[in-house]
């Protein structure tokens, strides 16, 4: 059989999770870095491409211990036959990686209809030097990695800079939602450039009561990151997701001034003074992506007409989101309520996410010639060689 095509073997699949849910997965290198303190191998799973409908997106993996998986690229048939093989390679030595072509239809049954491929590699604690790079290098911008794949095994390169290949540069310029993974072929086996890094929006939740409490929750296992903030320490959980930073403090109002710009915010406090005065804060700095405040019609009329009265300039008021939540939930409960606000959420990201790929301009190159039109800075769309 083939390490670079052949058949998926039907093995049977041993139970993944146990006692415990199956995890989402963020950043992958790190997790990978985690399972292999505990684990001999660890088998990865990547949707390489996509074509037509299919159950995740290009770029989406998961991770294959032997005893947790982490992520999900899309369950049903699919899933269910790629960790068939990622089980059997835990325990081998060869192949070291594996494609896999998928007619979702005609193949597995399944009635997406697209077509897939998945890329489906062995990292061991030999990789451990690899992924740390990896993981490292995602904390400081846009970052790829290689992996080429031939009758010798796989060799890996973590790549950050411009200058490797005319693909590898189109892919670090490309803003993250415009660059999907690249898999060809090549003379010797094959090639897979990825993105690594993958930066989680920013969201800042004031309030940790029975409400609070229930939206971060939802909002934990979301690709956020969440920085969650009360005065009152014994409400804030000890143990939390590496995305999640709870943030004890008796002045809420003077943590606004540390929030990134183009941050999400959440208002909920237990004071409706302090609800106040951080909606009045955030607004005036004027540099949010969206603020929601927990609160009845006629606390939202009260807030606006207060805020009109300390000078907040009407544009900025009018963005203020209260009632917070998707119409159509009238529970009360504090989980639908916040299934409500997470929902909503969603939405606006979504929408941000459209009007971004639609507006973006193409970025240059770093150190180009400043001139915007030469090959350098533009490349054409010839295929690489």
């Amino acid at each position: 059989m083939s390490a670079l095509t052949g058949g998926i073997p039907c093995a049977s699949v041993p139970e993944t999770a146990g006692e415990q849910w199956l995890q989402p997965l963020r950043d992958w290198p790190h997790q990978a870095l985690r399972m292999l303190q505990s684990e001999p191998a660890v088998v990865r799973i990547v949707m390489a491409t996509v074509q037509g409908s299919a159950p995740r997106e290009a770029g989406v993996c998961m991770l294959v211990g032997q005893a947790l998986v982490h992520g999900t690229v899309g369950g049903g048939q699919l899933e269910w036959q790629a960790l068939s093989t990622a089980r059997l390679m835990l325990g081998a030595e060869r192949p070291s990686a594996r494609i896999h072509r998928f007619v979702l239809g005609g193949d597995i049954g399944q009635c997406c209809g697209g077509v897939v491929e998945l890329w489906i590699e062995r990292y061991t604690a030999d990789d451990a030097p690899l992924l740390e790079r990896a993981r490292a290098s995602t904390e400081r911008g846009a970052a790829l990695m290689r992996s080429e794949l031939s009758s010798d095994g796989i060799e890996r390169q973590v790549v950050c800079d411009l200058g490797s290949g005319e693909e590898s540069d189109r892919m670090l310029r490309s803003v993250r939602e415009r660059a999907p993974p690249r898999l060809r072929r090549t003379a010797l086996g094959a090639e897979l450039l990825e993105r690594l890094d993958n930066p989680l929006l920013p969201v800042w939740l004031y309030g940790a009561g029975h409400v609070g409490q229930a939206l971060a929750r939802a909002l934990m296992p979301l690709p956020l990151r969440l920085t969650w903030i009360d005065s009152r320490e014994d409400l804030l959980p000890k143990q939390v997701p590496d995305t999640v930073q709870c943030v004890h403090t008796l002045q809420p109002l003077e943590s606004v001034a540390s929030a990134p710009a183009g941050a999400r915010f959440l208002v909920m406090t237990h004071s409706h003074s302090l609800d106040y005065s951080l909606c009045r804060a955030i607004l005036t700095r004027a540099d949010f992506a969206w603020i929601g405040l927990i609160g009845s019609n006629s606390k939202s009329a009260r807030f606006r007409s207060r805020l009109a009265r300390h000078g907040v300039d009407e544009s900025l008021i009018a963005r203020l989101v209260c009632p917070i939540g998707v119409r159509g939930i009238d529970s009360k409960w504090p989980a639908a309520i916040a299934i409500a606000v997470a929902a909503q959420l969603l939405q606006g990201i979504s929408a941000d996410a459209i009007d971004e790929r639609i507006e973006a301009p193409p970025q240059a190159a770093a150190g180009s010639c400043g001139h915007g039109s030469c090959e350098d800075c533009h490349p054409s769309d010839k295929p690489v060689r």
